[in-house]
């Protein structure tokens, strides 16, 4: 499996997203990625399967040290203390004694930024993390935290897909050795209804999914796409056989002019990019 270096870390290129996965279905789904050569699992303390992950990462036989595993912190459980309660939650459903990364999941104006990275550092520091990182941070906030951090964040994870335009942030988060995972990386279905996509997944004998993935991946950015359908979750994988053209990677870009935003809840930050 190939991977993306940022800030010390090695991280698969490309993941299994499980949100909604629920109870049999996302154990099942974790077995079957793993067993496929998926190397990488993100999910969250929200999506409320870390015991049901857990599980498929011991069904899959697959040795824990070659799995990257990453969850992430709720917003409503940012300030200290909190914090480090709901990592202590993580571990013990997962039944894992570290996680690969820890993600702040959302930014939270109410809670000062420092106070919850220097809770996220502790967890580093206390070894039940091995990397941290942050998701849905803006312009503006991935410039803040990487002032404020104490130990180096190693990737924001944000929506990104063909059909919106993540420029700005995603710049400003390599400025800082901050690497990009992409969520939402085929727009919740989108992608396979697109003309564009399809055409050019064409000329590849590769699906628009397939096409929206390939594109992300080009450019070093890590998608985790979610599926409970094993054809899907192999074809999802199948996108290191080939490459996009210099003129097909510019024009699946002016795509990102239609700025279709997926994920827009009420706790959202102002995006700036």
């Amino acid at each position: 499996m190939q991977t993306i270096t940022a800030n010390g870390a090695r991280i698969p290129a490309i993941g299994l997203g499980v949100m909604t996965l629920k109870e049999e279905t996302c154990v099942k789904a974790v077995d079957a990625a793993l067993r496929m050569g998926y190397r990488h699992i993100d999910t969250a303390q929200m999506y409320g399967n870390e015991r049901e992950v857990g599980e498929g990462l011991r069904a899959s036989g697959v040795p824990r040290d070659q799995i990257f595993v990453t969850t992430k912190v709720w917003h409503d459980r940012l300030r200290a203390g909190d914090f480090e309660r709901s990592v202590d939650e993580s571990l013990e459903r997962l039944k894992l004694s570290s996680v690969d990364l820890l993600l702040i999941h959302w930014p939270n104006k109410d809670v000062p930024l420092k106070e919850t990275l220097d809770a996220l550092a502790r967890t580093k520091r206390a070894g039940k993390t091995r990397h941290v990182g942050v998701a849905n941070f803006t312009v503006a906030l991935i410039d803040e935290a990487a002032r404020l951090t104490s130990e180096p964040l190693v990737t924001n994870q944000i929506e990104v897909h063909p059909f919106i335009d993540r420029s700005k942030v995603i710049a400003a988060s390599r400025r800082h050795g901050v690497s990009i995972t992409a969520y939402c990386p085929v727009a919740r279905g989108a992608a396979p209804g697109d003309e564009v996509l399809a055409r050019i997944g064409a000329a590849h004998g590769k699906t628009p999914a397939q096409i929206s993935l390939r594109y992300l991946v080009q450019q070093d950015i890590i998608p985790i796409p979610r599926s409970a359908d094993p054809k899907h979750i192999a074809d999802n994988m199948a996108v290191f056989d080939f490459s996009l053209t210099d003129a097909e990677m510019a024009e699946l870009k002016k795509l990102g002019a239609a700025n279709k935003r997926i994920v827009s809840p009420p706790h959202a930050p102002q995006w700036d990019g």
